[in-house]
């Protein structure tokens, strides 16, 4: 009988014991903390950028096509898509279980295969496809204190050194800037061009010609002439990055000589990208930054290397810029994984005191109790294995089933105790003779 053999050899049943102790340590540093269980099915985000496009343009003549290429992927359950002024995204949900790795990969194939359809801007700004959770775990933002920047000015400051920074901290699944960078600015006036005879596809033409960087060759470059010594790489200046170097861009040139510059016909400063986000943080300005977890990421973990990440950058920033948390989850999450932790220790305190109380007997005691902890790491390795998560429901779980988990181990214990005082027998023959009468009754108890 397998309790015999264990009975026989008790070094061995501690080592088992000691080996599920580990592997559940093991486990419960690998699995991932969150407030509650993932039980909506898995989803990919496919994110379209059209500038100064309007809705209905977005869905004619972007998402609608990508979403006739995404038709009949692997383990698609259904897919939702939303329009708006310069931007669309397509929402893709698998059936649970589906790899969301594998089922990327496969988006990422059809939308390659609908760019050659596109417009152009939207294939020079690219097509975003990311897995991560729909809600926000947390934003950072960076504010003014001496009200020195404005949004702008902060927006510009978190894309170019904090954004992608935080994008590869371990756990982040998707950042995104709620504010808007400097831009360069050209607001037309419809009474020149009419007087000039320019649409407005003649000045982004010109601009967009005479804004390039282009690769102008090098002096002296084999096959050179016999005696050259000298090579030089030549570097010519392509890209505009003035107020006047906009404004002197040349629209047209006329057969007189004369020119007609994108000054004549149109207003140009350095303003905001975008004009339709702005952040304020307590009235003042501020650019925020929306992080959501990646899927089986540790919300705890996420959150406080995102503020690390933070406190590092941090030590870099220019006078008049500071960042705070205003809003962030992973606190809730702490505390309710907290108070279902004491509930647990308070409930392993009572068994130990009941059982106390009931048999009277310290070494009677403590065997049961061994169990509680032994049975309940181990059951982290049973989470890992089947993909759970430590969250308030499962921790919940395991502060009822304490009882249950002693159940069995009281029951032996009286039993030997009974046969120990009845019969006079010695501790290993009374427990042969306990298990003996109770083997299906421990099986019993297991199973319900």
């Amino acid at each position: 009988m397998l309790a015999n053999f264990f009975i026989d050899r008790p070094i061995f049943a501690w080592v088992i014991a000691l080996v599920i102790l580990l592997s559940g340590g093991l486990a419960l540093r690998s699995l991932p903390v969150t407030s509650y269980p993932a039980v909506a099915p898995p989803a990919l985000a496919v994110s379209v950028v059209y500038p100064g496009a309007s809705a209905q343009v977005v869905e004619e003549t972007a998402v609608a096509l990508i979403e006739q290429e995404l038709n009949g992927i692997e383990h698609l359950l259904y897919m939702e898509s939303s329009s708006e002024l310069g931007q669309g995204s397509i929402t893709l949900t698998f059936e649970a279980g589906t790899n969301l790795d594998v089922a990327s990969v496969e988006t990422q194939n059809r939308v390659k295969r609908a760019e050659a359809r596109l417009p152009e801007d939207v294939r020079r700004l690219g097509i975003g496809v990311t897995k991560s959770a729909r809600n926000y775990l947390m934003f950072v933002a960076l504010i003014s204190p001496d009200k020195s920047r404005d949004n702008v000015a902060l927006g510009s400051y978190a894309a170019a050194n904090v954004l992608e920074n935080v994008r590869r901290v371990a756990g982040v699944g998707e950042a995104i800037l709620f504010g808007t960078e400097y831009s360069m600015r050209i607001w037309l006036k419809p009474e020149r061009l009419q007087a000039y005879n320019l649409a407005p596809s003649d000045i982004a033409r010109a601009i967009r010609a005479q804004n390039t960087q282009l690769a102008t060759g090098e002096l002296g470059q084999l096959p050179s002439v016999t005696g050259q010594q000298l090579n030089a790489i030549i570097v010519s200046r392509g890209r505009l990055s003035t107020v006047q170097e906009f404004g002197n861009v040349i629209v047209r040139a006329n057969p007189d000589g004369s020119t007609v510059r994108v000054k004549d016909v149109a207003r140009v400063e350095l303003g905001a990208q975008d004009y339709s986000v702005a952040a304020r943080l307590d009235s003042q300005p501020a650019s925020a930054i929306a992080i959501r977890l990646a899927p089986s990421a540790n919300a705890l973990q996420t959150a406080k290397a995102v503020k690390a990440k933070m406190q590092e950058l941090s030590k870099n920033f220019p006078k008049g810029v500071d960042w705070v948390v205003p809003y962030d989850t992973s606190q809730f999450v702490e505390i309710s994984i907290t108070e279902v932790l004491k509930t647990l220790a308070e409930a392993m305190v009572l068994v130990f005191l009941v059982m106390y109380l009931f048999m009277e007997n310290l070494r009677a005691t403590l065997i049961p109790s061994i169990v509680v902890p032994v049975a309940l790491v181990g059951t982290s390795v049973g989470l890992y294995a089947i993909g759970y998560s430590i969250n308030t429901l499962t921790l919940f779980a395991m502060a009822l089933a304490i009882g249950i988990v002693v159940d069995d181990a009281i029951v032996v214990v009286e039993n030997v105790e009974r046969i120990m005082r009845e019969d006079d027998l010695p501790p290993r023959a009374a427990t042969r003779k306990a298990m003996g009468q109770i083997i299906n009754a421990i099986i019993a108890i297991t199973l319900v």
